[in-house]
């Protein structure tokens, strides 16, 4: 298959990922802003409970961007891989 194409292909798949990636992130985003609205307007919750949600929420932004990290690396691996297999291969005489 032609080198370009599969470029294209991967280019393509890494813009798909990074833009849905970046509209989850948002609407995590959001729903915090909304819990902490909710919790700071909510007198009756108790203050362990606040911290659990504050621990749940901190747990998953390092959880995402633990998978971000992967995923673009993951991305690079894959470019690598067919930048050299672009490249010709040279020989070597054996003596």
């Amino acid at each position: 298959m032609d080198q370009n194409i599969i470029k294209q292909i991967v280019d393509f798949q890494k813009s798909t990922f990074t833009n849905s990636f970046n509209a989850v992130v948002m609407l995590q985003d959001q729903t915090e802003k909304m819990m902490n609205t909710f919790l700071s307007q909510a007198t009756w919750v108790p203050q362990d409970v606040r911290k659990v949600v504050g621990d749940w929420v901190e747990t998953c932004k390092k959880g995402r961007e633990e998978f971000k990290s992967s995923v673009d690396e993951n991305f690079k691996r894959v470019e690598g891989f067919f930048s050299t297999a672009d490249k010709p291969q040279t020989k070597t005489k054996q003596q």
